[in-house]
């Protein structure tokens, strides 16, 4: 079976424990963590053979890094080496009312300061079917959107499916360009693409009408205009899919999606999460879980279904990985929601 590539940047994630603030911590929990890593990491517990590609630095702290993701089979032979430092980022947990906090110190990271030509694209595609990038990537700077857009073009050139998360971060925007003027181009490479909610809407202005995503409830129709007006924009995209999120409070959130596939539309079951232990990566479990569902399942429907009950089931999980298994996705599917004791 050929590879599923992934290429981002990896960071150290430090986290106050047991839902204490900022101000509060006396020491930090410490994992890792980044949206394309978090991709890599799912569609691995589901069985697919993946390549990770980033930039660490040549220190004991890089060298952790590598380890921690070599742990759950994700494959590591073209990562590249140099630069000074991980990205950092640190996260302090909400509760009910009291939403969570991101704080990033990633400036100058190894990933950040990469150029075009440290990555051999045709080798790390010469056993590639399909290639994910995320739009946190090309906000970091000139140099991660440069080694984006060369990596999107030889994925193209290699006959490999492109997808992507336009996962759009206000805090990281700062290098002088608009998402829309970096994006579009990206973009225009792409064959499968994912948002959520918002996302469209801060990087192209496709706004879903009459959407409240603060309202507790999200109506997957208003976001039918949004595909197929990401359609219009880009007509090589053949599979586009919104996440909705529904935010009754930090701990309790609807969740749903859905997939518009070449002009059909398939809505997935809403899930009620009401006890959220950790949403970081939620998006991007979907994203595994879609990967794994459109290579594996005969059906977009189910393959859509698989993708949210993933995620769903990663918000019980501490971390930004999802550490979840196909019979236990499967059995969600399944109606199977029980949260029973498995003996």
């Amino acid at each position: 079976m050929k590879s599923l590539v992934t290429f981002g940047e990896i960071m150290l994630r430090l986290a106050p424990p047991d839902h204490l603030r900022f101000v509060q911590a006396n020491s930090f929990d410490v994992i890792y963590g980044g949206g394309e890593a978090n991709v890599a990491v799912s569609a691995a517990n589901f069985g697919l053979p993946v390549e990770y590609v980033t930039r660490l630095p040549k220190n004991d702290i890089g060298d952790a890094c590598l380890n921690f993701i070599r742990q759950f089979g994700v494959g590591t032979d073209h990562i590249v080496r140099g630069g000074d430092r991980l990205g950092i980022y640190f996260l302090e947990t909400g509760a009910v009312q009291r939403g969570s906090k991101v704080i990033y110190d990633r400036a100058d990271s190894a990933l950040a300061t990469i150029r075009p030509g440290m990555v051999d694209w045709s080798a790390v595609f010469a056993d590639a079917q399909w290639f994910h990038w995320t739009g946190i990537t090309p906000a970091i700077s000139a140099g991660a959107a440069a080694v984006c857009l060369e990596a999107v073009k030889a994925a193209k050139d290699a006959g490999v499916t492109v997808s992507c998360d336009l996962n759009y971060r206000s805090k990281l925007w700062k290098w002088g360009k608009e998402p829309e003027e970096i994006m579009a181009e990206l973009v225009g490479y792409t064959d499968v693409a994912i948002g959520n909610e918002e996302d469209a809407d801060k990087v192209f202005g496709i706004h879903a009408p009459e959407a409240d995503v603060t309202a507790g409830k999200v109506e997957a129709e208003a976001y039918v205009y949004v595909c197929n007006k990401l359609k219009d924009r880009f007509p090589n995209l053949r599979t586009i899919a919104i996440t909705l999120r529904g935010s009754l409070s930090a701990s309790h959130n609807t969740w749903s999606a859905i997939l518009w596939h070449e002009g059909a539309i398939c809505t997935a079951p809403t899930y009620d999460i009401t006890h959220i232990v950790d949403r970081v990566g939620g998006g991007d479990s979907f994203m595994g879980g879609l990967i794994y569902g459109l290579l594996t399942y005969e059906s977009e429907q189910d393959a859509l279904n698989f993708a949210v009950a993933a995620s769903c089931l990663k918000h019980t999980i501490v971390g930004d990985f999802n550490l979840v298994s196909v019979e236990e996705v499967e059995k969600m599917m399944g109606g199977d929601v029980s949260g029973r004791v498995s003996r």
